[in-house]
């Protein structure tokens, strides 16, 4: 169990953008759930360098404009955090403006907290940056979770549906399922975990020559391997009602068509090609979501989990 300490909080990538307005409200409000301190950064994209027989000049007056327009983004940022958190977590809440090439600030902020959130597009030449580096970027070399929120508003509908996980057996699975089982408790909601035990689907046992095998008895099999993968976690969150969806198909549409408030995928998934299952499922995901996901990342030698304090 983390001491009070210990806890280094959440942080929340700001450009302006209706998303990241959407991630501060997502963030404010995690922050609260877990108790844990919120800090507010905007980047200033530095100067691009060039090289050879010409240069590049930075026009006159825009580093003026760029800090008085940073000044703007984070007030009103930190404004909106204010009216989604407590009186004493808003005393805790920081902001910082850096001056970097945003996917390394990015990275290098990731050392300092638990849960980095961003918005999934972005202002500028963010707009395209912000998406990428989420997918390939941080979800690549972030040393914390990533959160990549969307813009669209929840509904009351929505704040009641489930959180659902991926789960391969993987170490990020690991740590994706430890997150959204206390995701789960925290909001007082239910859990799907789905499993998918082959990207195949129905169609290639059949081109394989695995006809004869009986697939109930494989699905069976893999039920069991899912209830313990789960086993543990359910012990540690009674309160969590876990359905189990157990598939033999691509698992990333399996969890887009799941009707539910937050989505927790594994950086990396099982098999030998790791780079590959993360393009093909914590990809698409981010790509294709509606509502937040969740990309776990393996935890970094000094980090922590918010999720693990209780």
């Amino acid at each position: 169990m983390m001491t009070h300490s210990e806890r280094r909080g959440i942080a929340v990538a700001i450009d302006g953008s209706p998303a990241a307005t959407a991630a501060v409200e997502w963030a404010a409000h995690d922050a609260e759930l877990h108790q844990v301190p919120l800090k507010i950064v905007h980047v200033i994209p530095s100067e691009p360098v060039a090289e050879g027989w010409f240069s590049v000049h930075t026009p006159e007056g825009l580093p003026q404009w760029q800090n008085a327009e940073a000044e703007r983004i984070v007030s009103e940022a930190e404004k909106l955090a204010e009216e989604n958190l407590a009186p004493a977590r808003a005393r805790q809440m920081t902001t910082e403006t850096l001056h970097d090439a945003i996917i390394p600030a990015l990275i290098g902020l990731s050392k300092e907290v638990d849960l980095l959130v961003v918005g999934c597009r972005g202002h500028g030449t963010v707009a395209g940056a912000l998406l990428g580096s989420v997918s390939a970027g941080l979800s690549h070399h972030s040393h914390c979770p990533v959160a990549v929120i969307h813009g669209e508003a929840p509904t009351a509908e929505r704040a009641q549906a489930p959180v659902v996980v991926g789960v391969d057996g993987s170490p990020a699975s690991v740590v994706a399922t430890e997150i959204a089982f206390d995701e789960a408790s925290r909001r007082g909601v239910g859990l799907v975990a789905v499993h998918a035990w082959s990207d195949m689907g129905l169609m290639g046992f059949a081109r394989i020559g695995w006809a004869p095998i009986s697939f109930r008895n494989i699905q069976d099999e893999e039920d069991e391997v899912l209830a313990e993968r789960l086993s543990g976690w359910t012990e540690q969150y009674p309160d969590v009602v876990v359905t189990r969806v157990l598939v033999s198909d691509n698992p990333a549409p399996r969890l887009l068509a799941q009707e539910a408030q937050l989505i927790v995928v594994g950086s990396h998934g099982r098999g030998a090609v790791p780079s590959t299952l993360l393009g093909s499922v914590s990809r698409r995901v981010v790509h294709s979501a509606k509502i937040p996901v969740i990309v776990a990342r393996m935890p970094h030698k000094h980090g922590h989990w918010p999720h693990r304090h209780r």
